[in-house]
C-alpha cells in the first residue's frame, strides 16, 4: 500500500531525525585494513581527456550455454545498450571507458572474506542469480561465466565515481547490483557496487555527503543495510512495496521512502518523484549523488509490476539529471534492473535526451 503525502512526510522526517553514526561502526582496524585496500587499488585510473564518461565493457555480457536465459533477466542488456547508442551515431566506440574487473582485495573493502569465499560454492551462486542449474556447473565456469562479469560491472562502478567528480557526470552501462550487502547476495545481485563505489569516493575522492537515489522497482536493501548507520549517507528509494524483496528491516534504513503500489502509472509516478526530489534536496546537501535507475518500472515488465511507459523512464531520468545540474552535484547513473529485451532501447534513448538536453556531453556524438 502506497503512503500518504502526509504519512511519507512525518517518516521522512522521523528517518532525518533519527540517530545515525558518522562514519559507520566499525572497529578501527577494520577502518584502517579498508582504507588501505581502497588507497593500494587500482580500479581508479587516468583516462585520456578525449573519452567519455560512459563506461563499459563487452565482459559485462553473461553468456553460457543458454542457462542464463532461465532467468528474465536480459544479460545481454548492457552490449545492446552501447550498440544502440553507436549505430544511432551518438557515441563513437573509441571513446568509451573500459574498467578493470575488481579483484578480491578491492572487493574485501566491503565485503567480508567469508561471503567472498561463499562464492566459490556454484549452490551459494545459483540461489543469488535465482538460475538452479547454476549449482550444476563447476565453480571455475560459474566464476568466468557469471562473476567475472559481476567483478567487472563492480569497477565500472566505482571507476564512474572518479569520471563523474572530474568531469561531472559519469554512466555505467552496466552496475546496480542493490540487493547485495557486505554479507549477503541476492536478486541477481553477487556483489555490492554501490557500496563499494561510495566507500572509494570517501577515501579517495574527498567526498563525505553522498546521496542514492534508487528508482529501481525494488527496493535498495542492500546498500540500505550497509549504511543502515552511516550519517554520510542519504537514501531516497521509490519502490513497489508489494513485490521482492520485502526487507522490512532494511525500510528502517530509508531517509525518503516513497512505496508504490502494482499498477501505478507514469503521471502518478512522476508526480511523486517530484515532490520526493525536492524533499530530498531541501533533507540533504550531497557531494555526490549515485542513481540507480532501473527500468523495470516499465509497463509489461514482469517483475516490477508497475505501468510507467517508456517516455516516462526517459522523463525520469532527465528528472533526475536536472535535479543533480541543479544542486551542482556531480551524478553515477548505474543502469540496475529490467526484464524486457526491449529496456535496452528504452535506456539508449535516454541516453540521446540526455544528450539532446545538454545534461551530459557524449563528446564526439552526431547530435
Amino acid at each position: 500500500m502506497a503512503a500518504s503525502a502526509s504519512s511519507a512526510a512525518a517518516a521522512a522526517a522521523a528517518a532525518a531525525a533519527a540517530p545515525r553514526s558518522s562514519p559507520e561502526n566499525d572497529s578501527s582496524a577494520a577502518k584502517t585494513a579498508r582504507r588501505n585496500r581502497v588507497l593500494s587499488s587500482k580500479l581508479y585510473f587516468d583516462v585520456p581527456p578525449t573519452k567519455v564518461p560512459v563506461i563499459y565493457s563487452s565482459s559485462y555480457d553473461i553468456a553460457f550455454f543458454g542457462i542464463e536465459k532461465l532467468h528474465p533477466f536480459d544479460s545481454s542488456k548492457w552490449g545492446r545498450i552501447c550498440q544502440f547508442l553507436i549505430a544511432d551515431g551518438v557515441l563513437v566506440k573509441n571513446l568509451i571507458v573500459e574498467p578493470m574487473e575488481a579483484s578480491e582485495e578491492d572487493l574485501l573493502a566491503v565485503h567480508s572474506k567469508s561471503y567472498l569465499d561463499s562464492l566459490k560454492s556454484s549452490l551459494t551462486v545459483s540461489m543469488i542469480m535465482e538460475v538452479p542449474p547454476v549449482s550444476l556447473l563447476p565453480n571455475f565456469l560459474v566464476q568466468q561465466k557469471a562473476l567475472s562479469p559481476f567483478r567487472k560491472q563492480v569497477g565500472g562502478t566505482i571507476m564512474a565515481g572518479k569520471l563523474a567528480k572530474e568531469q561531472g557526470w559519469a554512466i555505467n552501462v552496466g552496475g546496480g547490483f542493490h540487493h547485495c550487502s557486505a554479507d549477503k547476495g541476492g536478486g541477481f545481485c553477487a556483489y555490492a557496487d554501490i557500496s563499494l563505489c561510495i566507500h572509494f569516493a570517501f577515501i579517495r575522492l574527498n567526498i563525505s555527503r553522498v546521496m542514492i537515489i534508487d528508482l529501481d522497482a525494488h527496493q535498495g536493501n542492500g546498500h540500505e543495510r550497509d549504511f543502515s548507520t552511516d550519517g554520510r549517507v542519504f537514501i531516497l528509494d521509490m519502490y513497489n512495496a508489494g513485490i521482492y524483496p520485502h526487507d522490512y528491516e532494511a525500510r528502517k534504513y530509508i531517509d525518503y521512502k516513497v512505496e508504490i503500489v502494482s499498477g501505478t502509472t507514469t503521471n502518478t509516478y512522476l508526480k511523486k518523484l517530484d515532490k520526493a526530489l525536492e524533499a530530498a534536496g531541501n533533507m540533504f546537501d550531497a557531494e555526490l549523488l549515485l542513481y540507480n535507475a532501473g527500468t523495470d518500472i516499465l509497463d509489461g515488465d514482469p517483475l516490477g509490476m508497475l505501468k510507467i511507459s517508456p517516455d516516462g523512464v526517459i522523463q525520469r531520468d532527465e528528472k533526475v539529471f536536472r535535479f543533480a545540474k541543479e544542486k551542482k552535484i556531480p551524478i553515477i547513473m548505474v543502469t540496475s534492473g529490467g526484464y524486457m529485451k526491449s529496456s535496452a532501447r528504452v535506456i539508449a534513448d535516454s541516453i540521446v535526451n540526455l544528450s539532446k538536453k545538454r545534461l551530459i556531453d557524449l563528446g564526439g556524438s552526431a547530435l
